[in-house]
């Protein structure tokens, strides 16, 4: 996780977002880009002006975020990206390689009922960075324990558990494994990879409709620090991918939630 990307909103919570992934960045010994994303209009009829006026904007807002958080030592780089925010997002992974990115529930949305805005939604469900979704306001602290829930126990690469094996590495957390059998588990995704065998402390079969069933009846028993899932199209939001915005009443966790990449 050397390079960390936090997509700053127009959001309350853009500052405590930013110095989580900071303060990550610092016990793991990381590098933090920010951006944000601002939509140039056509040039057409002299909106140049207001295309740089929209540019400015980005930058003065980036400006305001980064005077008030606490960079700690960790090396900060700041720029402002034009375009679709899906697109700006996979621009910059093609350039930087991200390992993580750090997002807000809401980077837009003032909604209460709202868990997870249309922007972070869409992030979340149409890119396939690992990506930890951060409790409004909440403050860094290492995680002790983590549940990582999903249906098909098989990851071919490594490279698919890297964030899991980095928080084990750097902060000694523990991992919960809980292996949810579905009607639609075939016998070769019962199968548990050596590779996260080697990582989890405890390891737990149950059997429920759907993986995200299985979390919200394990979630008390276990009480971990942080949630991590798998990102699969047909997967743990399988209700809720057809749409980017997402209820409370609909999913909630008040922990971190890890979302780790596709298994392509």
């Amino acid at each position: 996780m050397k390079n960390i990307l936090v997509p700053v909103g127009s959001s309350q919570n853009s500052v405590s977002n930013l110095q989580y992934a900071i303060d990550l960045a610092k016990e793991i010994g990381g590098n933090v880009f920010v951006v944000s994303v601002f939509q140039e209009l056509s040039k057409v009829g002299g909106l140049s002006k207001v295309n740089t006026i929209l540019k400015e904007e980005s930058e003065n807002r980036l400006d305001e975020v980064l005077s008030l958080v606490n960079r700690k030592g960790v090396q900060v780089v700041a720029h402002p990206i034009k375009g679709e925010v899906l697109a700006g997002i996979n621009r910059v992974n093609s350039q930087i390689p991200i390992d993580l990115m750090v997002l807000a529930p809401r980077s837009n949305s003032i909604k209460e009922e709202v868990y997870l805005g249309k922007t972070s939604g869409k992030l979340l469900k149409q890119t396939n960075i690992p990506i930890l979704i951060v409790p409004e306001g909440a403050e860094f602290s290492k995680p002790k324990t983590m549940l990582m829930a999903f249906k098909n126990g098989t990851f071919e690469k490594d490279s698919l558990l890297e964030p899991v094996s980095k928080f084990v590495e750097f902060f000694g957390t523990e991992v919960h494994v809980l292996h949810v059998e579905t009607p639609e588990t075939t016998d070769e995704m019962k199968h548990v990879s050596e590779n996260l065998k080697s990582l989890q402390k405890s390891y737990t079969a149950t059997e429920a409709a759907t993986t995200f069933q299985g979390v919200i009846e394990h979630f008390q028993k276990f009480q971990p620090d942080m949630l991590c899932v798998i990102r699969r199209k047909r997967g743990f939001f399988k209700k809720l991918w057809e749409k980017n915005e997402i209820l409370k009443k609909e999913f909630y966790t008040s922990k971190p939630l890890l979302v780790l990449p596709v298994q392509e």
